[in-house]
């Protein structure tokens, strides 16, 4: 009797068990709209504006960001990770990885929605380190392997011939050891202000070192500085030291035209364009103001979807507020007269010339 009671239960409970199991289009229907965002590690720049997209969620689009490692490793989870679309990545990854053959099929893999802000360069260092040359034959932290910023320090050292005994740990860590005198300097790309530097304490020893822009790091590198306003702790006030910055990327898997990831990040795209203006107001992260979607970069392919709205909501004179502007101010310097006239194939020609004009724009300032 027992024996049977218990084959009783059992089967009861496999019934019951099955009857909770999801079925398959309960599970379509929660991935239908999913896209994952690989972003950066807690605290930093790629963390905070990934996790602004989330405003975009609604019933058919739901935006997953996901903690990073940094955007070499990034363009890998792009590459291979499952579940991840999109990630955040400097822009000098992709001349990076090229340059040693990292990934195969790079190119054809990768691709780009839009350029998002600029990060600029920190050399923190210890008050006796007085310029970056100084840093020759000293230990340096960079963060991790796979970082943005380890890949932009190898980048920035090896072009001005600084052979610094470089470590990987993380950078809360690398703070540390530069406080206590253990290391000389820290080298962090990160959108200013970077929080971990910008809530240090004051009288600790330390400031940020000046990188002068030279011929070759202009090819990848633009100028920028860092201001008492955005580390009053770390630099005093009414000065600011000079120092480069590098583009920001939001890449994309060039997933097949009408494929089913290809279909969810055109929705991404579609959502994050023609709601741009969202992200402008407060409590968005202020680095989402630098942005110019129609920006473009050099050695990137625009992915097909997002180049598509760009052309069509432009030239249709329905894109975001802030891009639209842009757009508008051309065609009115270019056609004064007849700006409102023009055609709708005679504005989509002229969208070429617009980039082109955007980019000379953004050279000029």
């Amino acid at each position: 009797m027992k024996q049977l009671l218990a084959t009783v239960l059992c089967v009861t409970f496999a019934w019951a068990a099955m009857a909770q199991q999801p079925s398959a289009n309960d599970i379509a229907r929660a991935n239908e709209g999913t896209v994952g965002i690989i972003a950066g590690m807690e605290g930093g720049t790629y963390t905070r504006t990934a996790a602004d997209l989330t405003i975009l969620d609604n019933d058919t689009l739901r935006v997953l960001p996901i903690l990073g490692r940094g955007s070499l490793q990034n363009l890998s989870d792009i590459l291979y990770l499952k579940g991840i679309d999109i990630g955040f990545v400097q822009a000098d990854a992709l001349t990076y990885a090229k340059q040693h053959n990292l990934f195969p099929g790079l190119t054809q893999n990768i691709r780009y929605i839009a350029k998002l802000y600029d990060e600029e360069i920190h050399i923190l260092a210890r008050k006796d380190i007085h310029r970056i040359e100084d840093l020759n034959g000293q230990r340096v932290n960079v963060d991790v392997n796979g970082s943005g910023s380890a890949m932009t320090a190898d980048m920035l050292l090896t072009t001005l011939g600084i052979k610094a005994d470089i470590e990987h740990a993380k950078q809360v860590d690398g703070l540390q050891a530069l406080t206590h005198g253990d290391i000389a300097a820290i080298i962090q790309v990160a959108g200013a202000p970077q929080s971990l530097l910008a809530d240090a304490p004051p009288n600790i020893g330390l400031h940020f070192l000046p990188v002068a822009v030279n011929q070759e790091l202009a090819r990848t590198y633009l100028p920028a500085e860092l201001s008492h306003d955005t580390y009053p702790t770390l630099i005093p006030t009414g000065q600011s030291v000079q120092t480069i910055a590098v583009g920001d990327v939001m890449a994309v898997f060039a997933w097949q035209p009408h494929s089913v990831r290809y279909n969810r990040v055109r929705r991404f795209v579609d959502a994050f364009f023609s709601r741009f203006d969202e992200f402008l107001q407060p409590p968005r992260h202020p680095k989402w103001r630098e942005v110019n979607l129609t920006a473009e970069v050099p050695g990137w392919i625009r992915f097909k979807p997002a180049h598509d709205w760009l052309m069509q909501r432009l030239a249709a004179g329905t894109a975001s507020g802030a891009t639209q502007g842009q757009f508008d101010l051309f065609l009115s310097r270019t056609h004064p007269s007849a700006s409102a006239q023009l055609a709708q194939s005679t504005k989509e020609s002229l969208f070429q010339q617009f980039l082109q004009w955007s980019r000379q724009h953004a050279a000029a300032r």
